[in-house]
């Protein structure tokens, strides 16, 4: 980990041509200055005059900045209680729930490293992150503890928090939520590797050395996931200044954002646009978060009603599931004031749908597209300051370049002409941990010492600087906002003993985007009938994140190929798309 800190560069201040996309800033904001601090310190700093604004409104149960960071210290101190130091790797597998929010800064707080885990991941990935990452605690939602139970073991884990989603429930809430869902769900016993969260802060209780350690911008603070090009999963590391750069710059293009402005946090914690952009930016910003474990896209009007959030964030997806809400369609929105969207591109027409869907509803600002990926801590171009059109993603953010490279080539093309976007900026990553091969494969410093993101994405940028998104180079399919890579699909189907051959591609779905398709080619002894379909789906289910479990399984005497020998996807798609037509 320490090898890997050490590359990390400053490039921002190597970034000082100009560039075509700059009169939309002022001068000042074209570069920004980040912080010499830790997430927990900035956030502290950002909210020293804040403390008693809300900082999260968790099912209507509200907690002010200074119970959040009294929270954040005792936590610390429990952690430290247990062993944990300077430079471990704590695991976190949790929903939206505070305890989420309290241990991803209590962990940052004592110089330790988190670990963001999917709760609903299969047993194996579960046992690769913890391995990979070399976890030695873990703090877990108890629905993840019984395949937490059968892995733990093969792991250098030595202890195990388990929190509720309903431990910092209102009380009634609460109550209802232990005799319905929580009675019904698998944790294990009070052991001495395992505890469960209230017992574990009371240990926070008893310890009364310092607990702060004060670390660098350069400095590792969380471990995020995504897939390779071959869909094995990568280990991103980002920084302390990573996510406070996000923040800074969020300050330049979001001024209408303060105290009391509220964000609903739907998007994960475990994804870098949740964590980034919907905790660590908005409460530097001194807004807090309306915390929502459990997304139903039919019960989304409940959520606007009930709580008036000035700022969301989401995937298509979410946007599609406002306008198609009936008990939305009559509402007022006029109190907000942001409504973000990434994770996947809006079309001009979609874009245009939910302006108009805007304009009926009394919002003041039209939905606003950002374009990243976690190597990057999230947005990295938006369409803000004045750079807001249908159909165009937007402008670099503050502090951060662009360029567009020929495929071929690398060298940068003209205006107007397609080709594969890169970023460069205090936002980059230093690295995926322990894979150097990808990460050079990601990363390219040029002659002036800037480190450039080769992003696997197709775009061109107009003549006012703005990108124009137009597709991906990889395979790969965006399902809910999550990446899902389908060849590590069909690596995991073809350890099923009854498939000889299979291809996964993406097909539309109303509120996913994309969901995974598999075509299957059966060995011989193996009947093609609905028993095998369940049991290929509940192997599935064993083996890979449940948005990963294609949504159809065909079975065919072959697959078409190309002329290599490879299955011709192009082909797949083109039967896909012909027989819906």
């Amino acid at each position: 980990m320490n090898i890997l800190m050490d590359k990390v560069k400053e490039t921002i201040d190597k970034i000082t041509h100009k560039k075509s996309w700059d009169k939309y800033y002022n001068k000042k904001d074209r570069k920004i200055n980040v912080p010499n601090l830790s997430v927990y310190e900035y956030l502290r700093e950002c909210n020293k005059d804040n403390m008693d604004a809300i900082a999260i409104n968790y099912f209507g149960k509200t907690m002010s900045f200074r119970y959040f960071f009294g929270e954040v210290n005792l936590c610390a101190k429990a952690l430290r209680s247990q062993g944990i130091r300077p430079g471990d790797v704590v695991t976190v597998l949790m929903a939206n729930t505070p305890e989420a929010v309290i241990s991803f800064y209590a962990i940052n707080k004592i110089g330790a490293i988190a670990n963001m885990v999917h709760p609903l991941s299969a047993e194996e990935e579960i046992k690769h992150s913890l391995n990979a990452t070399k976890s030695v605690m873990l703090i877990a939602i108890n629905v993840s503890c019984k395949k937490v139970m059968n892995i733990i073991e093969e792991t250098d884990v030595y202890k195990t928090v388990v929190v509720s989603p309903g431990d910092s429930m209102p009380p009634l809430l609460k109550i209802g939520y232990n005799i319905t869902q929580g009675r019904k769900i698998e944790t294990p016993k009070k052991s001495e590797d395992f505890m469960y969260w209230n017992d574990f802060m009371a240990k926070g209780k008893n310890y009364t050395q310092k607990v702060l350690v004060k670390t660098t911008k350069e400095q590792a603070c969380v471990i995020l996931h995504s897939g390779g090009t071959t869909g094995t999963p990568k280990n991103i590391v980002l920084t302390n200044g990573n996510l406070n750069a996000l923040s800074v710059q969020g300050r330049i293009i979001f001024p209408e954002i303060h105290s009391g402005d509220m964000m609903l946090t739907i998007l994960p914690l475990f994804h870098c646009f949740g964590l980034c952009v919907c905790i660590h930016a908005v409460m530097c910003l001194n807004g807090g978060c309306i915390l929502v474990p459990q997304f139903d896209a039919k019960r989304m009007d409940k959520l606007f009603s009930k709580y008036k959030p000035t700022i969301v964030a989401g995937v298509p997806t979410l946007y599609e599931a406002m306008i198609t809400n009936k008990y939305i369609d009559n509402m007022n929105l006029s109190y907000l004031k942001y409504c973000i969207c990434g994770g996947d591109s809006l079309t001009e027409a979609k874009n245009n749908e939910l302006n108009r869907f805007f304009d009926a509803h009394g919002v003041q600002n039209h939905v606003i597209q950002g374009y990243g990926m976690t190597e990057t801590c999230g947005p990295v171009v938006a369409g803000t300051m004045g750079s807001n059109k249908p159909g165009i993603i937007g402008i670099p953010l503050p502090g951060n370049d662009m360029k567009i490279v020929s495929i071929d080539t690398k060298e940068e093309v003209p205006t107007g002409e397609v080709g594969e976007i890169c970023i460069a900026g205090p936002v980059v990553m230093p690295g995926y941990l322990d894979n150097e091969k990808e990460t050079n494969e990601m990363l390219e410093k040029d002659e002036k010492g800037v480190v450039w993101v080769h992003t696997g994405d197709l775009g061109f940028m107009d003549e006012d600087g703005l990108l124009h998104y137009v597709q991906r180079l990889k395979r790969m399919l965006i399902v809910s906002g999550y990446n899902v890579y389908p060849s590590h699909v069909e690596n995991i189907l073809m350890e099923h003993p009854a498939i000889l051959n299979c291809g996964v591609i993406g097909i539309p779905h109303p509120y996913k985007v994309q969901v995974p398709k598999a075509f299957i080619v059966l060995n011989e002894g193996y009947k093609a009938d609905n028993a095998l379909k369940k049991e290929i789906k509940e192997f599935c289910e064993k083996k890979m994140a449940f948005y990963m479990i294609p949504k159809e399984f065909v079975f065919r005497e072959s697959l078409p190929k190309t002329l290599i020998g490879k299955v011709n996807y192009r082909e797949l798609e083109e039967e896909e798309k012909n027989s819906k037509n």
